[in-house]
């Protein structure tokens, strides 16, 4: 089995700092994309928990999309909030973006890193590139 790793170079945290992982990595037809929170170049975008969970979500589905991979192939979710308060706002995105082909979810509240509400996991799998 090949394993492959995607953004390596390219995995950067607040102030640019490089992360010691990869944006995802896959292996037997799976992908494991990284915990992505609401960050543009470096930075935490501003704005409340519907605008960070839109971004947090993008990010995953930028890095799906640069492995070749689908919405249609997502299979888990991993969720992080900060605040349960938040988990209505979220499920309101998150029915947007998977309206065609929910996948499995879990949702956990916890700290997250400077001024993210939100972070995002997920698990892809493709037949075809197993």
């Amino acid at each position: 089995m090949t394993i492959k790793r995607y953004g390596i170079d390219e995995s950067t945290g607040t102030g640019g700092q490089r992360l010691p992982f990869a944006k995802a990595v896959e292996a037997g037809g799976w992908l494991y994309v990284s915990g992505q929170t609401p960050m543009r170049d470096g930075e935490v975008v501003e704005g409340g928990i519907v605008e960070q969970s839109k971004l947090a979500i993008q990010n995953c589905i930028d890095i799906m999309h640069s492995a070749g991979y689908e919405l249609a192939d997502v299979v888990h979710v991993k969720v992080y909030l900060t605040d349960a308060r938040y988990f209505s706002s979220f499920n309101q995105v998150f029915r947007q973006v998977f309206a065609d082909a929910p996948p499995a979810r879990v949702c956990a509240v916890t700290d997250l890193v400077v001024d993210c509400k939100v972070e995002v996991d997920l698990t892809c799998y493709r037949k075809d590139r197993s």
